[in-house]
């Protein structure tokens, strides 16, 4: 019979241990049939007294357990106190391990859990529980510069895969005991740890309850990446604006939760998120506290401008060159048409044949290799959009609007806020080119309804601009000097 056709060995959940250490390693082994990199280790003290340990190969320590644990049984003898059945739990009561972490179940469904996670299981015979002891060491990236978020000022490092290391990060930044972080386990065959991180009396008490409860309701199989937990909860998922903010500095990180949000951090994943977010803070860069105000406070205005630009220009170019040719500068526009006496296509179709090929460009710059993806991406633009101009197929100010647009869009500080502004640019083309400029007004009203309306828990995403905030709006479009403290 062909193994894939198995079918799996189904356990109770709640079937608890026998006294009798044969039964338990058959039921266990029958549970981790064909698992290769499961080890089964039987070992016999002085006095007849046997242990079974079980532990998953790559995910353990195991000078640890030879040293603290094996060694210390094998050749020192059996601990005073440890009969032949006595309880195995006491050897970690009377601290006979010199183990930090230790802890006892009685069902198999709980042993198979902590022996996956990275533990060390030790089960008695005459005992019906297992001894579980955390031994475990993996594999792990270390602490590397942010590949996303680049900054010229501020911290140079980023979260890893490692949950506990970037949940360290940030006890290192904020240093105080209201700083809570829960832990959940989500996903039915993953179990991946997930953590809610918020300062204890600045969050408020009804969003974090909120927050938890769409966590605590998250039925999947698995989780992989933070990715999953932000589709789960968010509030719509046909809005193309990002309702959580991503980040994998533990500086933006602490910075949102100071302001009272509430971090998600997942196992596996080196990128965070920070709940609720809105339109404002896709805008800001996180260096945007660490420079002098002034710097800020321009470099705000141009991203602004740009991304009203890369969201706006080609969508204008085509009802202004098509429907209202009155409103360009006349010999700017004989200089157009003239351009475009060869071009075989309308004005708008010219546009999107650009527009696409520039997003295929992009996508391949970024899934090719790293030696090659700028290359292709910068070369192909280049060398693709000079000889269609010259083929006659698309006209020289084409490739200068749809070009403009998309390095604008590179100005934007947040790289997934910048996926909407993108993907804006198509309907904007097509209203455009069927209404002129009263189908680029008509579709901008429509973003700006839904932006209105887009309220991720309960906090509207134009805040604090709509509804406006007098006390905190100049932030948005300036960046105040702190003020300090009189001396006295």
């Amino acid at each position: 019979m062909n193994s894939s056709n198995q079918k799996p060995t189904n356990i109770d959940p709640n079937l608890p241990l026998s006294r009798h250490l044969v039964d338990n390693e058959h039921t266990l082994k029958m549970m981790f049939e064909r698992c290769s990199d499961v080890i089964f280790r039987d070992v016999t003290l002085q006095g007849d007294t046997k242990l079974l340990f079980i532990y998953v190969d790559g995910m353990i320590d195991k000078d640890i357990i030879q040293s603290v644990i094996l060694k210390p049984l094998m050749y020192e003898g059996i601990p005073q106190g440890i009969g032949p059945i006595d309880s195995i739990a006491q050897m970690c009561d009377q601290q006979l391990f010199a183990v930090l972490e230790t802890k006892k179940v009685n069902t198999f469904h709980d042993a198979a859990d902590d022996i996956l996670k990275g533990n060390l299981a030790i089960l008695a015979d005459g005992e019906a529980s297992v001894l579980l002891t955390n031994v475990s060491q993996f594999e792990a990236r270390s602490i590397e510069e942010p590949s996303t978020e680049a900054s010229l000022r501020g911290t140079r490092e980023s979260f890893t895969e490692t949950l506990r290391t970037n949940t360290t990060m940030l006890r290192r930044i904020i240093v105080t005991p209201n700083l809570k972080m829960e832990s959940f386990h989500i996903g039915k065959l993953t179990q991946t740890e997930v953590v809610l991180a918020y300062i204890e009396g600045i969050v408020s008490a009804s969003m974090l309850d909120e927050i938890r409860s769409r966590v605590q309701l998250i039925d999947l199989q698995g989780v992989l990446e933070s990715g999953y937990i932000e589709e789960s909860i968010e509030d719509t998922n046909f809005s193309p604006f990002p309702q959580m903010l991503s980040s994998e500095r533990p500086d933006v990180v602490s910075s949102g939760l100071l302001e009272g949000r509430v971090g998600i951090l997942v196992s596996g994943s080196p990128i965070a998120l920070i709940v609720p977010m809105t339109f404002w803070d896709g805008l800001q860069a996180p260096d945007d506290y660490y420079e002098r105000f002034m710097y800020v406070t321009m470099n705000r205005w141009i991203r602004y401008l740009f991304a009203l630009f890369a969201i706006l220009f080609p969508s204008v170019y085509i009802a202004l060159t098509t429907f209202h040719p009155e409103m360009v500068p006349p010999k700017l526009m004989l200089s157009i048409t003239g351009l475009r006496e060869q071009a075989p296509f309308p004005t708008v179709i010219e546009v999107f044949i650009m527009e696409f090929m520039f997003e295929g460009l992009r996508e391949a710059g970024i899934r090719l290799p790293q030696q090659i993806g700028p290359l292709v991406s910068i070369v192909g633009a280049l060398v693709i959009g000079q000889a269609a101009v010259q083929a006659g197929i698309i006209s020289a100010p084409i490739v200068i609007v749809v070009s403009a647009a998309g390095i604008s869009s590179f100005v934007i500080p947040r790289y997934r806020f910048g996926y909407p502004m993108r993907m804006l640019r198509f309907p904007l083309l097509v209203l455009s080119g069927i209404f002129g400029l009263f189908g680029t007004a008509i579709g901008m009203i429509a973003i700006l309804s839904h932006l209105i309306h887009l309220s991720p828990l309960g906090t509207p995403y134009l805040q604090p601009v709509a509804p406006t905030r007098k006390s905190r709006v100049k932030n948005v479009f300036l960046r105040w000097p702190r003020q300090r403290a009189d001396k006295s």
